[in-house]
């Protein structure tokens, strides 16, 4: 028995060591203590203490023993005041000195000898009759609140502010209810009351990566390829309070890891940075083709819309032009727009720059199409003018262009990336029909455990776009399940969807086993996830993600410009409007921000409008493309935004 009692006090012994080594302390609950009065005693915040002590959250009992991290916050200014209230008669007995009389009746030394002014010159002797000063000692403590109001910086948002206080931005959300998604330059919120020293600086030098749930020091070095020593030098507080999901690491330079969040920089409004109040001067150019209509009477004029789909787009977008500039115009903002019919003619877009002075405006957005794109790029790269894709992504990036939509293989890349970052998935399943081997291969190769499920084919060889129940169950394990699927066919993705809703979470009776939960996603959302064979509850029930380069509004946020829209035109925006209004006021809002649309660029990371967000990095040799995207899912038969 006294062995293991030896063992038990060793044990405790280390473990307090240990606790102390990395700047800890630990505190006993007392009845009616709660975590809010426990934090403000020790100046730290709630966060804190539930970090490391998770169970507190569900129940505080009287005498837990809590581990408190010693806080990094301002302490108060602690005043003593002593008030003489009189004194008290002594008579020195033998080998009683200056310092046991001292501690007897709790004063100094100096106290003793202040008012026995012999003391001074000669030693403390037997008979001696001395005054005690009796004092009135009151203790001011200067009262610190745990939090402090802070004003938002230029180019600051939730991230920056958090990693500088050294909290997750969901705790700085906790701090601030009622945040807004964006913060402006002068916002005021509460952050953590730090001493300034403890204040983390953000160095673009660095990268800076948000850990994700459940994402340890080994599958960090497998992603970012840094030892935890490593990880921890760049960061001391790892120490002291180890990996805890949402906070953000400072990391080497990289632009190829997933997580990253410099290249998801802070969105930035630039509604609240307009400092240029000149006349910009921009050029629309589209596909109109207005030569084509017939407008001899009222429905000859509509067959011709219904017949010409160049019109059709050019209208919607337009239509969304119109809008951006009359938002423009009630900021102040001083305009001169001209709007050139390109007619979808090479020919008529060289006739256009050649009879129209084009080397003192400011930016061209469009044309549509490659071919005149690239034609109105190529003539106006010797004046410098930036001409801005809309909707084209394979371009040839001049310095001058800006492809202003994320390329296919930037949204491939953000769903690999996502299968990748999910640490609770235990299979894959790749389902593709033959025109898709090839994504099924490259997909393969990145998840080389995945299994393989292609279309059923005729006995001629022919693909016959199904797969039956037994195939994909065969695959399938228990847990967590990502299926990607690959196809441009609507009838197979119908099938596909429709055999993986009825095994999703399926129970077996008979079986211990958990039943398999499936999530599915695919690199490449075209048309057939979107036809009229395609179940959108099976799309829910999977929870069905893929990255896109737009996100749809929500028609319950009361949007300003789709009300405007709606009431102006009678019919809610398509896609082609919100892109027309959402880069017009992109392209603009940065002319009158930053000297010009190239100095944007840096100055402004990132932004976001209606359904697009743009955030264009440089080609090494080349011109800019948007490195934005989201990541969406279905969830409740409606399609949000993933945040990750």
């Amino acid at each position: 028995m006294k062995r293991i009692l030896l063992v038990l006090i060793l044990v405790l012994a280390f473990g307090f060591t240990s606790v102390e080594a990395q700047n800890f302390s630990t505190h006993q609950v007392k009845k009616g203590e709660t975590i809010e009065a426990i934090s403000k005693r020790y100046f730290v915040t709630p966060f804190d203490i539930y970090k490391l002590n998770p169970d507190a959250k569900k129940d505080l009992k009287p005498n837990t023993v809590l581990i408190i991290p010693i806080s990094k916050a301002k302490k108060p200014t602690i005043t003593i005041n002593k008030e003489l209230q009189g004194f008290n008669e002594h008579k020195t007995k033998r080998k009683e000195t200056l310092y046991s009389l001292s501690k007897k009746y709790n004063v100094s030394e100096d106290d003793i000898k202040k008012y026995n002014k012999f003391l001074y010159s000669n030693t403390l002797r037997k008979g001696d009759r001395l005054q005690i000063p009796k004092y009135k000692i009151t203790k001011i403590v200067e009262e610190l609140e745990a939090t402090k109001r802070y004003t938002v910086q230029p180019k600051e948002g939730k991230w920056r502010i958090a990693y500088k206080f050294g909290v997750t931005v969901e705790e700085l959300e906790v701090l601030n209810p009622g945040i807004t998604e964006v913060l402006k330059e002068g916002d005021v919120i509460n952050v953590p009351n730090l001493k300034d020293e403890a204040e983390k600086q953000f160095d673009d030098q660095y990268s800076y990566y948000k850990v994700l749930p459940k994402e340890g020091f080994y599958r960090l070095k497998l992603k970012l390829d840094l030892e935890q020593d490593q990880l921890e030098a760049l960061n001391p507080e790892l120490k002291e309070i180890g990996l805890k999901s949402g906070m953000i690491l400072k990391i080497p330079h990289s632009d190829a890891i997933e997580g990253l969040i410099e290249g998801e920089s802070e969105v930035v409004n630039l509604v609240n940075s307009i400092s240029d109040f000149e006349t910009k001067h921009i050029a629309i150019m589209l596909p109109f083709r207005m030569h084509r209509v017939d407008f001899d009477s009222i429905s000859d004029a509509k067959k011709s819309l219904k017949k010409d789909p160049y019109l059709n787009v050019s209208l919607d977008f337009h239509s969304g032009v119109l809008m951006a500039l009359d938002s423009l115009k009630t900021l102040g903002i001083s305009l001169k727009v001209d709007v050139y019919d390109t007619r979808y003619e090479v020919s008529e877009v060289s006739r256009i720059i050649r009879e129209n002075d084009f080397e003192n405006i400011d930016a061209v957005i469009g044309p549509l199409t490659p071919a005149s794109f690239n034609k109105v790029a190529s003539e106006l790269e010797k004046y410098n003018t930036p001409v801005i894709s809309p909707i084209g992504t394979k371009l040839k990036l001049h310095d001058n262009v800006f492809q202003s939509r994320p390329s296919d293989d930037l949204l491939k890349t953000k769903v690999i990336n996502f299968a990748k970052s999910d640490s609770l998935i235990g299979n894959i399943i790749i389902i593709a029909d033959t025109k898709n081997v090839a994504t099924a291969n490259e997909l393969k190769r990145e998840f080389n455990i995945a299994k393989l499920v292609y279309s059923r084919k005729s006995k001629e060889g022919e693909d016959e776009f199904f797969v039956t129940k037994e195939d994909i169950e065969g695959a399938l394990k228990p847990g967590k399940n990502l299926v990607f699927l690959e196809t441009q066919n609507e009838g197979y993705a119908s099938n596909v969807t429709s055999v993986l809703a009825s095994l999703n979470n399926k129970v077996d009776p008979e079986s211990t086993e958990e039943p398999s939960e499936i999530v599915l996603v695919t690199t490449n959302i075209n048309s057939a996830f979107e036809g009229d064979q395609i179940n959108n509850t099976h799309l829910s029930n999977l929870q069905f993600h893929f990255a896109t380069a737009s996100k749809e509004y929500n028609e319950n946020d009361n949007n300003a410009f789709v009300k405007k829209y709606d009431k102006l035109y009678n019919i809610t925006p398509n896609k082609r409007a919100v892109r027309g209004f959402d880069l017009t006021m992109d392209v603009v809002l940065r002319l009158v921000s930053s000297d010009d649309l190239y100095t944007s660029v840096n100055n402004t990371p990132l932004t976001e409008y209606v359904e697009n967000k743009f955030a264009y990095k440089k080609k090494l040799f080349g011109g800019y493309y948007n490195d934005s995207v989201y990541l969406v899912k279905y969830d409740d038969l409606t399609v949000v935004e993933v945040k990750q």
